[in-house]
């Protein structure tokens, strides 16, 4: 762990204690080992699991052992919450149902996942005078201006009309039947709750808006390391068919286009609003990088390249096929065109560029998931047989 850091101002950087809900999942356990290994923080770790944080915490002889506490905890009804943030400088929201598939088959699930268990974590903050930095998402933005113009309009070129900008650019949303935008309603809501207290009772808090934050650890073996019904995010569930050797589904055509970002970048970021308050409090940031952009097509060719050079394996016959969203996610299903991340206040404010290319945060992952389900797999054959 670095001594002597300070902050973009020059100013040394003082330990804190920080809540985190949601330590337990593929970013809060990257964060906590950013913290963990270049920091002097403290971390009052809250999740209902710590499977993905438990080389973290064991053995005690590790040399962060009185930096990290894990709480076994729901925020939905558990009293204890607030005494954690209470003890904490700082508290960073996590927790989130952020699933796809689960948007149009749990809509009730979603708004209360994302707006009403989010209610009591702003209100404690709030009240007692603490700071919070809170994950939203670029689901906020819902659908570009562009894509309600003509598909041969030259406007449809023009960046103004595509690339996302936080403090400009409009939340458009489908039609309420179309129940995959409750969660970025749900999101929406709890973003403007939070300026509000900002506004009225002088809350500090940022607003983090991550744009498809990829690498290991995410969840994409169903029952392995992710829940085992449902449809994870398009990278998971990408790499789950390439782990089983099975055609990538391409929804409606894959056209859509994403951008990704590698964990270790955005987490970099995340790092700067935490240690740079005076930068970042009243700011929404978005963290992306507009320099890997493509099609969802794109990304599944790419994706199948990258596995075979990984695991050695050559592509099946046939590697992808196309679907309906209706079929591969149920009715009321819509989507957003293009997610591009305008990167104007996140430089500006604490001069953050993401680093790493596509190609290079996909071979990370895909190596490590190959690694893991290869592991697993071993394991699960290796299992003796009752007599």
């Amino acid at each position: 762990m670095a001594t002597g850091r300070v902050d973009l101002d020059g100013n040394t950087i003082k330990p804190i204690t920080i809540c985190m809900i949601g330590a337990g999942g593929f970013i809060g356990s990257h964060l906590c080992e950013k913290l963990m290994a270049d920091t002097p923080h403290k971390v009052l770790a809250v999740d209902v699991y710590n499977d993905k944080i438990k080389h973290l915490l064991e053995p005690s002889s590790l040399p962060w052992a009185d930096r990290i506490q894990f709480h076994r905890l729901n925020i939905k009804n558990d009293s204890r919450l607030e005494g954690l943030i209470r003890m904490a400088d700082l508290t960073i929201n996590l927790a989130a149902i952020c699933t796809p598939a689960d948007y149009n088959t749990r809509p009730l699930d979603t708004i209360y996942s994302n707006f009403i268990d989010a209610l009591p974590v702003v209100k404690y903050c709030s009240e007692n005078g603490k700071r919070l930095i809170h994950f939203s998402t670029c689901e906020v933005y819902g659908k570009t201006i562009g894509a309600f113009l003509p598909k041969d309009s030259p406007l449809r070129q023009d960046p103004n009309y595509y690339v996302l900008k936080e403090d400009s650019s409009p939340c458009i949303f489908g039609s309420i039947e179309k129940q995959r935008w409750s969660y970025a309603c749900a999101k929406q809501l709890i973003e403007r709750l939070i300026y509000a207290e900002g506004a009225e009772n002088g809350l500090e808090f940022t607003i983090v808006r991550p744009f498809n934050w990829i690498g290991p650890r995410m969840d994409f073996i169903p029952g392995i390391d992710g829940p085992s019904e449902g449809v994870p995010r398009v990278l998971a569930c990408f790499s789950n068919n390439l782990l089983r050797r099975e055609p990538l589904k391409l929804v409606d055509g894959g056209q859509s286009q994403r951008t990704f970002v590698y964990i270790k970048d955005a987490i970099e970021a995340v790092l700067l609003m935490i240690e740079n308050p005076a930068r970042a409090n009243g700011h929404i940031f978005n963290v992306g990088n507009p320099n890997n952009e493509v099609t969802v097509r794109q990304l599944a060719e790419m994706m199948t390249q990258v596995y075979s050079k990984v695991s050695g394996e050559s592509s099946i016959e046939t590697p992808t096929i196309d679907v309906s969203s209706k079929e591969f996610y149920g009715e009321g299903y819509d989507d957003s065109d293009k997610r591009i991340p305008d990167m104007t206040i996140i430089n500006r404010q604490l001069g953050w560029n993401p680093k790493t290319s596509l190609w290079d945060l996909l071979e990370s992952t895909l190596t490590y998931q190959h690694r893991t389900y290869a592991e697993a797999i071993k394991k699960a054959t290796s299992k003796p047989v009752a007599s």
